[in-house]
């Protein structure tokens, strides 16, 4: 009886936008979480018969395989990009962390990569986080248009942070990578993180913008959103290639 008062009262408590955010962004992780596998190991195959992302080559652009995977992480993408349009990015972003999981179990299974206890409870914790965070997840704000989004971006705040990210993503890039960029990944993910927390958000803006202009106000009209798809395009080609290099 009290699971399903707690069942009933979370589908009370999501609206049906959330509901279908919330499979866009599962399904996206498994796309991405697969595209990894598939990825890594058309990188791995090109490196073979060139030189290696990680030392700077591209060789792994003449793979098919690589770009199966490529065209996988498109389609996850693309479902990510569309929960952003029907769901807040609480809900959104946590539930990223599963495409983790997925990748850690078809690694063991595919590439025999080796599961440690510290691999396997940090699995574990991204679940409950994500599952924590997803019952939780407040009703998203009515935006009227991308012009609210971008009053949003330009508070004082936001503009702080964004300003610390673009600067300690330089440095990692230009100081950190030629020097420990061949022995220590986290400088990669590091870049692909920082980067990523930007994407998220111009991600949500232009989800917004799609979701607007296909209920009869158009978007695109207004200078705002060709910015945020600029920001997009740019986060998203700086993360493919330094993500590229850790794998």
């Amino acid at each position: 009886m009290a699971t399903s008062s707690s069942s009933s009262s979370w589908r009370e408590g999501m609206s049906s936008d959330n509901i279908k955010g919330l499979c866009l962004a599962l399904s996206s992780s498994f796309f991405i979480g697969a595209s990894f596998i598939v990825k890594k190991k058309g990188l791995k195959k090109a490196g073979a018969s060139g030189i290696r992302a990680g030392s700077g080559g591209y060789s792994y652009l003449y793979e098919p395989l690589w770009w199966v995977g490529m065209i996988t992480m498109i389609v996850g993408e693309i479902a990510n990009f569309a929960a952003y349009a029907f769901a807040p990015a609480i809900l959104v972003t946590p539930l990223g962390a599963l495409s983790i999981i997925i990748s850690a179990a078809l690694a063991h299974i595919i590439l025999r990569e080796r599961l440690h206890i510290f691999g396997i409870l940090g699995c574990v914790l991204c679940v409950v986080g994500s599952t924590t965070i997803v019952l939780h997840a407040p009703q998203e704000r009515e935006i009227e248009s991308v012009s609210e989004v971008w009053d949003l971006a330009m508070e004082p705040a936001f503009l702080f942070y964004a300003a610390m990210v673009i600067t300690a993503t330089f440095i990692l890039i230009f100081h950190f990578i030629p020097l420990y960029g061949q022995t220590h990944i986290m400088v990669y993910i590091g870049v692909c993180s920082l980067v990523g927390s930007l994407t998220v958000m111009s991600v949500k803006a232009l989800g917004i913008v799609i979701k607007l202009t296909l209920s009869g106000m158009n978007q695109l009209i207004y200078p705002q959103t060709w910015a945020f798809t600029l920001v997009v395009l740019v986060c998203v080609l700086t993360q493919m290639n330094y993500l590229n290099k850790v794998q």
